[in-house]
């Protein structure tokens, strides 16, 4: 049965994006601290449920990198949307930076195709500054989504899900997110790929309609990694997901997309000097609905001959068959569904 996926947001203030050095600067591999749920939540239909919390004691533009890993089981075999995020509050309690998302529908506790039966996680990602000096905490939450009658939930697996955070500065790491793209896009303003009038390919952090965000590798870093999540929606007919008009098929046909992640070292006059790239294909179903696509490149070696340590990043999504897929983006402003980092190693 479909379901739509609504978002709960809080209001945040804009992250810093500008990057930010210091003298103690530890390397993006380094130790990360992860606490785990100790037993099992369930997520009521129509409800968030906060899951895990961290405390962090920060100096002014100290950097964190948070990862959370939300993994859930259904009480029901028909479909349960459901969304993981990641939002950090301030000295003075108020929210800081964006709020990471990342959704998905849980196909129900009788579905096969999840690595295990029945078990669907999902990630999200968040670069955290501090703007000032104080005590951070961050939370991870579960939400879940359901027109089905009746009452059915989610359940939070415990053990399985968790929230990591980086023990030390992430310095001069930088954030990328996807343009303001709402649920419904009432506006018209997100980015698609497809049959009819959408376009067949796209480049998500490029050729958006923003300033294209160049990043600078710390002087002292040996070598630099770039990750980015791509959420991606199926666009079939009658959801409440994406513009109409971008609505070709009835429920049932799914997709399938090519992706390439490119992560690319600038020459001095601005051009490509070492592309480093990796490449998938995605099949995105329409009961899955909202897919999320986690993309890495580690460990890339800054090239002396290029003349810079300038980056740029960039994914290329083509659409190969079935439904038009809605690149998601930044909800409210504040909610960030397709994002990416880069980071300096030392």
């Amino acid at each position: 049965m479909p379901t739509v996926i609504r978002k709960i947001l809080t209001a945040a203030l804009t992250i810093m994006l500008l990057p930010l050095w210091s003298s103690t600067a530890q390397a993006e591999s380094a130790q990360k601290a992860r606490i785990t749920l100790d037993r099992d939540v369930e997520i009521l239909r129509s409800t968030t449920s906060e899951l895990l919390r961290k405390t962090l004691a920060l100096t002014a533009g100290a950097k964190r990198h948070l990862r959370g890993r939300l993994e859930t089981t259904s009480s029901t075999t028909g479909i349960i949307g459901m969304t993981s995020r990641i939002k950090c509050v301030g000295p003075t309690g108020t929210p800081v930076g964006v709020i990471a998302a990342s959704a998905r529908n849980h196909e129900g506790h009788d579905t096969n195709t999840y690595a295990t039966p029945g078990h669907l996680p999902i990630y999200a990602d968040l670069l955290l500054t501090a703007p000032v000096t104080g005590a951070y905490t961050c939370y991870l939450y579960g939400s879940a989504y359901s027109t089905l009658t009746g009452e059915h939930h989610l359940t939070a697996v415990a053990g399985n899900t968790w929230l990591e955070v980086s023990d030390t500065d992430q310095a001069g790491a930088s954030w990328w997110q996807n343009p303001s793209c709402e649920s419904a896009d009432p506006d018209g303003r997100c980015t698609y790929v497809g049959d009819g009038t959408a376009a067949q390919d796209a480049w998500v952090f490029y050729r958006d309609g923003t300033p294209v965000q160049k990043w600078q590798a710390h002087p002292a870093a040996a070598t630099v990694s770039a990750q980015a999540n791509l959420e991606l929606t199926t666009c079939y007919k009658g959801t409440a997901s994406c513009a109409d008009t971008m609505e070709e098929y009835a429920r049932g046909r799914n997709a399938v997309v090519d992706l390439r992640f490119e992560f690319i070292q600038l020459d001095r006059t601005g051009h490509a000097c070492r592309t480093h790239s990796t490449s998938t294909r995605r099949t995105v179903t329409d009961d899955a609905h909202h897919y999320a696509a986690y993309l890495r490149l580690s460990d890339l070696r800054i090239e002396s001959d290029c003349g810079t340590r300038t980056f740029l990043m960039r994914v290329y999504v083509k659409h190969v068959s079935g439904q038009t897929i809605k690149i998601d983006g930044t909800q409210k402003g504040v909610t960030s569904l397709t994002n990416g980092i880069a980071f300096n190693n030392f």
